[in-house]
């Protein structure tokens, strides 16, 4: 097994745990984790593609190696971001979950007179 099938593999299994991060993890915080495991995996992808191009001959790609250094800058700066709007949550809510139940008075009508 090369060196590329290996990279190539772990930038799959990256992505795949992302995404499953991603879906099952109700957690912001464990959202914005997996968000950056996916990117990951797909930072690794684009350079696994970009070597392969310079294995069969044909010449370091450089194309690849600029979007994933854009791709880091980006990825970082939104990471950056989506933690302060997460720390501004919860100062203001006091939680980090988006989903709290409207507080009900003990002496209201349910219907509505």
């Amino acid at each position: 097994m090369s060196a590329v099938t290996v990279f190539g593999l772990c930038a799959a299994a990256a992505v795949g745990l992302g995404l499953y991060g991603l879906i099952t993890n109700p957690q912001p915080l464990r959202k914005i984790v997996a968000f950056n495991l996916l990117g990951s995996g797909v930072f690794l992808l684009f350079g696994v593609v970009g070597r392969r191009g310079a294995a069969a001959g044909f010449g370091n790609d450089p194309v690849p190696q600029a979007l994933v250094i854009t791709g880091v800058v980006v990825a970082f700066s939104a990471t950056a971001l989506a933690i302060a709007l997460l720390l501004r949550l919860f100062h203001t809510a006091g939680s980090t979950t988006l989903g709290s139940p409207a507080p009900t008075s003990p002496h209201s009508d349910p219907s509505g007179d």
